[in-house]
């Protein structure tokens, strides 16, 4: 993460004064604080004052130089890589300003609301086990701008909805084997680079799901698994997500996986529950006969999620909206879509315990029972899972 520290001229020169060797020893002592603090790097981290003279050189470094993970790939430590953010100096910069202005969020609010909601979940008789660390209340303080009634709501639904769809929610592993090959297949990934706004990106490529091979628990959990991974980032919290997804290669009986009443129920309860902030829905290749579905599926979503929808004929369109440089080099990037996809599996596997300790947390009460699907919709010939008109859709 960029660390302010002078303007960038002052930085730079004082980055040149370094030798080569100098600079490399200051980055591999970074890479270890990295690995202390989280990959923050902020004015008053105390571990910055062993480096004496060389404090502002290495406070350079960072801003200039993009963060190198524990992989050694540039770009894919879990936020996304060092980059201009439109209208401010640093990532840094940006997190504080829009926390301050679309969230309402400073210090004292924080500390506040922070207090607040660690007592009542300790005091809380329907949550056993909830998470108390800083990251996972403020993802809900967030969402609900700070208002500490709303968030508690949150929390109920969130983990209302974890026990009403456990079959999705629960054991999510990057490991289990449908679910690891969706996403190394690139069915569903984040792009190590943020936008212009410093969100991240979620790149989804609809045709690699293969409906006679997938249940939708397999679908449901590749998304879940990706949605959670990204929420452990405080940034990703605050600057919200931007999703792109092509549709070239869906068939209809990708929809025979869920019935209508399923998949409304969850996109409702999921978009109250799941604490993230959507800012642009981007769909790619959309086939004509496919539009009625998309029709459909975007009435699930409330007015303000469908303003935010967008429908793009081609990939010269796509570009007008989301920088071609941060994309996969198949859609006009500089990055192969299967270096994404690696860099993507190594910063899931870093968060894998967290995702797995969610299974801790429960809700003592129950609103409704659900009964969840047993088998696999059937995807033949004789679709059967949805009626009317979806029954005999044919995509090209």
């Amino acid at each position: 993460m960029g660390v302010s520290g002078g303007s960038p001229t002052s930085r730079f020169e004082c980055t040149r004064r370094l030798s080569a060797a100098d600079s490399q020893c200051i980055w591999n002592a970074i890479a270890e604080i990295g690995a202390r603090v989280g990959d923050r790097f902020t004015s008053n981290v105390p571990l910055f004052n062993c480096f004496g003279d060389h404090k502002m050189a290495v406070r350079g470094l960072v801003s200039a130089r993009p963060w190198v993970a524990d992989d050694g790939q540039e770009g894919g430590g879990g936020d996304g890589g060092i980059m201009m953010v439109a209208g401010y100096p640093s990532l840094r910069e940006a997190v504080i300003a829009v926390a301050k202005k679309e969230l309402r969020e400073d210090r004292v609010s924080r500390e506040q609301a922070l207090q607040l909601m660690k007592e009542w979940l300790q005091k809380s008789q329907d949550i056993k086990n909830g998470r108390l660390d800083d990251a996972f209340i403020l993802r809900f303080l967030r969402v609900k701008k700070f208002s500490v009634p709303l968030a508690q709501q949150t929390i109920l639904k969130y983990l209302h909805f974890r026990n009403i769809y456990s079959h999705y929610c629960r054991q999510l592993d990057y490991l289990e084997p449908p679910v690891y090959e969706l996403l190394k297949s690139g069915y569903l990934f984040a792009l190590p680079q943020r936008d212009k706004l410093g969100r991240r990106v979620i790149f989804a490529n609809a045709g690699k799901l293969d409906p006679y091979k997938y249940h939708n628990t397999d679908m449901a959990k590749a998304h879940l698994v990706t949605y959670e991974t990204l929420l452990e980032d405080e940034d990703n919290q605050v600057l919200g997500f931007n999703h792109v997804t092509d549709l070239k290669g869906v068939c209809a009986a990708q929809m025979t996986l869920w019935s209508p009443s399923e998949l409304g129920a969850i996109i409702k309860l999921g978009e109250q529950a799941v604490p993230m902030r959507h800012k642009e829905i981007h769909f790619l290749n959309v086939p004509p006969a496919f539009r009625m579905v998309y029709d459909f599926c975007k009435t699930l979503f409330s007015e303000k999620m469908r303003n935010r929808f967008y429908l793009h004929s081609s990939l010269e369109e796509l570009h007008q909206s989301v920088d071609p440089k941060i994309l996969p080099k198949e859609y006009g990037g500089t990055i192969p879509m299967s270096e994404m996809i690696d860099m993507w599996m190594k910063e899931v596997s870093r968060k894998r315990d967290a995702l797995l300790s969610l299974d801790r947390m429960e809700s003592q009460k129950v609103m409704h029972s659900y009964k969840p699907r047993t088998t696999t919709p059937k995807a033949s010939n004789g679709i059967t899972s949805l009626p009317g008109s979806f029954r005999r859709l044919e995509v090209d």
